[in-house]
């Protein structure tokens, strides 16, 4: 039968925090059981809490009763102890505490434990399938316990900074109308207003900026935010991010309130000097030489434009494409011809297909003379021509895409990820920032035969663009800017329009009718009626940070409670069918 806790049965101490300092003293813990060693006239428990671990310890001098309860107990197992910290006769190197360990004189059980399905803090891998269903024990784990205690960190790094630069932290409505953000709404129906839905929000960007409209000057929220749409190892359908939004702010303020909240976070939960300003660099030169608009600078491998060296060749896939405005590129893996069989790059033509290339020509030089795939269609001059365009050497692979830009640069800058990944070539322990600038304003969509803003429409075009928003829309550029960590996209903003009129022309260049922009956005254009101050902002992805920060591979090692690729989450069995009685009280009705 579990005990009472007690108010006589508070801590004096977490496990991990004791040290040879503490020996001589009375302490009082509580944790649980990572193991139970029984040798006999000598019983070791190892007790865990989020700190780390401690030996207690029960011999033939600690009281019989408190020596049977301890041979009875096992793993996860909810404890109390006290008892005097003394010298451990074998020291333990790999545990802070390895040093001490616990007499315990006192001993309560307040929980026993089932065995669980698998160990906890072995290290031992666990199907993710097990460890999700189990998940309130997966997070007993240390490295996850770790990870939560960065996230928290993290956290509150950023309260603590912006307050101290003059932000409010202000919430927003998680019941919002639906607007289009680029993704779909998760939408709540509502009881009161039958048929109507209100929208989880996928970002507080209206609100953010009406709250600029109201005179509060800074605003910053921890915001929640939810986005239906396809997951993978950086997405999930609910995630948090650090937003902000800025009164009488140019795009570089705002950029330099980001760093420095990047700089002392970096400094205070990790103790790493991070170099500011940050690395510049526009959206075009992103994608011209990493095909990537989150590039990973730590891989130094370049997309390189060889047009002018093939145009004239018998190459036809290579001269179609360059008629047809396209271009043909490489990326030159140095010292790769021994990794890039010709199996390897089989595999690399297949996943450049799945991207949507038609193929892959490739020239490997593992011996004394080059292969060439396409070598038949050219002159020995043309393919030394071409080898020193890429400033080749013996024991390179240069991999080569020709089609539409669209194709290509996307193509190469994917490969060359999976290049370095297999070369191992991409150094652990570097933090590299950039920021990538002048976006795009608009995207085509084939499908429906439009402009779509790649960002949303509120932001703002640059100067020198504005006369092309109805004549060029292709051209024009935005004040935004993301913020890049090692080929993650930590940040997003813009500068916001603040003219009504200048905001219903872009409304018009995306193909808004007049009732649509009322129906959506009326009430912000409105708003805009009543005097706008300039402003501007960002939303910083809090469980990307912290995933890159601890060196995870998926968000899932950052956040308590994961949905898995389907959405669902494993533990409770979310989502679940609703109660008939529910539906018919929304005025809904499910389609088979």
């Amino acid at each position: 039968m579990a005990e009472i806790f007690e108010k006589s049965d508070k801590r004096t101490h977490y496990c991990g925090q004791l040290s040879e300092s503490d020996i001589g003293k009375r302490v009082s813990v509580l944790g649980w059981t990572q193991r139970q060693r029984d040798l006999g006239g000598l019983i070791f428990i190892d007790l865990r809490d989020r700190t780390g671990i401690v030996q207690l310890a029960f011999d033939d001098d600690t009281d019989r009763s408190i020596f049977d309860k301890a041979f009875g107990i096992r793993a996860e197992y909810v404890l109390g102890a006290e008892g005097v910290v003394r010298a451990r006769s074998s020291v333990n190197p790999n545990i802070p505490t390895g040093m001490v360990e616990i007499a315990v004189d006192r001993l309560k059980i307040f929980s026993a434990a089932q065995t669980p399905p698998f160990e906890v803090g072995t290290g031992k891998k666990v199907g993710d399938d097990v460890a999700l269903r189990h998940r309130y024990l997966d997070l007993r784990r240390p490295e996850l316990q770790n990870n939560i205690r960065m996230r928290h960190e993290i956290a509150r790094v950023a309260r603590e900074y912006y307050y101290e630069n003059g932000f409010y932290e202000i919430e927003t409505p998680m019941l919002i109308k639906p607007t289009p953000e680029g993704a779909r709404d998760y939408v709540v129906p509502s009881r009161i207003h039958p048929g109507c839905m209100y929208a989880l929000p996928q970002s507080p960007q209206i609100y953010k900026q009406l709250l600029m409209l109201s005179g509060f000057d800074r605003y910053i929220q921890i915001a929640r935010c939810f986005r239906d749409e396809d997951l993978r190892a950086d997405r999930q359908p609910e995630f948090t991010q650090i937003d902000l939004e800025m009164s009488f702010a140019t795009q570089e303020d705002i950029m330099e309130m980001n760093e420095g909240f990047i700089k002392r976070c970096f400094k205070e939960v990790l103790g790493i000097d991070i170099e500011t300003p940050m690395r510049r660099m526009t959206f075009a030169q992103a994608m011209d030489n990493y095909g990537s608009d989150k590039p990973d600078t730590r891989n130094d491998m370049m997309i390189k434009e060889i047009s002018e060296n093939v145009k004239s060749c018998g190459f036809g896939v290579f001269t179609d494409a360059i008629a047809n405005g396209g271009s043909v590129r490489a990326i030159v893996a140095e010292d790769a011809a021994a990794t890039l069989t010709r199996k390897e790059i089989d595999k690399l033509t297949e996943h450049a297909r799945g991207i949507g290339a038609r193929g892959l020509a490739y020239i490997r030089w593992a011996d004394e003379t080059p292969n060439c795939s396409f070598a038949k269609f050219l002159t020995e001059d043309e393919l030394s021509a071409i080898i020193a365009a890429l400033g080749m050497k013996r024991g390179d692979v240069a991999l080569i895409v020709a089609d539409k830009n669209k194709v290509v640069l996307p193509t190469l800058g994917a490969l060359r990820t999976i290049v370095a990944k297999k070369l191992d070539i991409i150094p652990q322990g570097k933090f590299n920032f950039l920021w990538i600038t002048e976006f795009p304003f608009f995207e085509w969509n084939e499908e429906t035969e439009h402009w779509d803003a790649m960002h949303h429409p509120f932001t703002m075009p640059l100067d020198e663009c504005l006369d092309s928003l109805e004549s060029d829309p292709g051209s024009v550029r935005a004040k935004c800017y993301d913020m890049v960590l090692n080929g993650t996209e930590l940040l997003s903003g813009s500068i916001r329009i603040t003219d009504w009129q200048l905001q219903e022309r872009m409304f018009n260049a995306l193909g808004l009718t007049r009732e649509e922009i009322d129906a959506k956005f009326g009430f912000l254009v409105d708003a805009y009626k009543y005097g706008a101050p300039p402003h501007g902002g960002s939303g910083m992805g809090l469980d990307r940070l912290a995933m890159v920060m601890c060196g995870a591979d998926s968000l899932r090692d950052v956040v308590a409670f994961p949905k898995v690729q389907n959405a669902s989450e494993l533990m409770s069995g979310a989502p679940a069918p609703a109660d008939p009685k529910a539906l018919d009280e929304l005025s809904i009705a499910i389609k088979e």
